[in-house]
């Protein structure tokens, strides 16, 4: 889930990685359509051919996503909207955003029907709407699933997401570095995580667990909370209650850290670092101050949707993308969770997102 709006969403910098290289907006998601020799000696394929920024032929994109009752969640409505507007051949056609599976099934179909050339679908249950995923496919229509993966590939043309392991791994990274740099020896560190049955909950703990275990160390204190600002207050007051010092706090969700914070406060809390999850503007803001426990956030993007809309377009145009050497747009995206911190806040601030 998570989770980025911006003031001007794009394919940032830092939108996805491909070949170590990251992808920006536009520009540089130039033609790879055809791959001419370096020299012609060489029958090797290069990239950069062409120039996709260039307007092409008309692209109808139809787009569905859940009801924007999360910040991260607005954030990735916004941002598809925006990035649609930067293209003045592509037709953008958005769905009301629902979080009944069943009203977005017949959204989903209500484009099909009207023959949209691509679809992009943040489905609110994957599993659920997977079989409209595979119907729209199946009729022609090349589909991104964004983010919630449905189950099959039969029902996608590409995949688009975060990396919620890593956004553990790089959570706990952090948090030990930190701690070594203050020989802290058997840190107390505890976890403010998501909804405990989601899988994503569950690969950002593992994530965590394994970094900070690979360092010696080990999680403390554990809460799980609903992704909510009002949960985030209560489950991290309970865990401050059980555990009069903590070292570090990893908290999954910044929309969900509106409320640890609260609860920090309140206790009068600033004995250990904080770090976040997701990269909201509030938390980016809070690390630049640099007055409060929180240092970091670890990124899980919702420019993912300005990078979903700008894949469509060349989907719908044939095309691919020219920093690759491929003719066509990759089946598989994954973003990369960049931890930001004081020394690098600035560069990601595009990228925040309102809480």
């Amino acid at each position: 889930m998570e989770a980025v709006m911006t003031e001007q969403p794009f394919l940032g910098r830092r939108g996805f990685l491909l070949g170590g290289a990251a992808v920006g907006a536009g520009a540089l998601l130039a033609g790879c359509t055809s791959n001419t020799p370096a020299n012609s000696e060489s029958n090797a394929p290069v990239a950069n051919a062409g120039n996709n920024a260039q307007p092409g032929k008309p692209v109808t994109i139809g787009f569905s996503a859940p009801a924007a009752d999360h910040g991260w969640i607005a954030a990735i409505t916004k941002n598809a909207k925006a990035q649609a507007q930067k293209f003045s051949e592509v037709k953008f056609t958005a769905t009301e955003g629902t979080n009944d599976v069943n009203q977005q099934i017949s959204q989903v179909e209500t484009l099909i029907n009207a023959k949209v050339d691509v679809l992009v679908i943040l489905p609110f249950d994957g599993k659920a709407l997977t079989s409209v995923g595979q119907q729209a496919m199946d009729a022609g229509i090349p589909v991104i699933n964004l983010d919630r993966v449905f189950d099959t590939p039969l029902a996608y043309r590409t995949w688009i997401g975060g990396d919620n392991y890593r956004m553990g791994v790089n959570a706990g990274n952090y948090i030990a570095a930190e701690l070594k740099k203050k020989n802290v020896a058997n840190p107390i560190i505890g976890e403010v995580a998501g909804i405990d049955s989601l899988p994503l909950t569950q690969e950002r703990s593992k994530g965590f667990k394994d970094a900070l275990g690979r360092a010696g160390f080990s999680v403390g204190p554990r809460v799980s909370a609903q992704f909510t600002s009002e949960s985030g207050e209560q489950q991290t007051a309970n865990l401050l209650q059980g555990a009069p010092k903590l070292d570090a706090l990893w908290n999954h969700d910044d929309d969900q850290g509106i409320g640890v914070n609260a609860a920090i406060d309140t206790a009068g809390r600033k004995e250990f670092i904080m770090v976040g999850g997701a990269g909201s503007k509030n938390m980016m803001n809070l690390i630049k101050a640099d007055s409060s426990p929180i240092k970091a956030t670890v990124l899980y993007s919702p420019s993912m949707a300005s990078t979903a809309v700008a894949l469509a377009r060349l989907l719908g145009q044939g095309k691919g993308i020219g920093d690759l050497a491929e003719h066509d747009i990759p089946a598989e995206i994954t973003t990369y969770s960049a931890v930001v911190t004081k020394e690098n806040v600035d560069q990601y601030l595009d990228v925040g997102f309102d809480s």
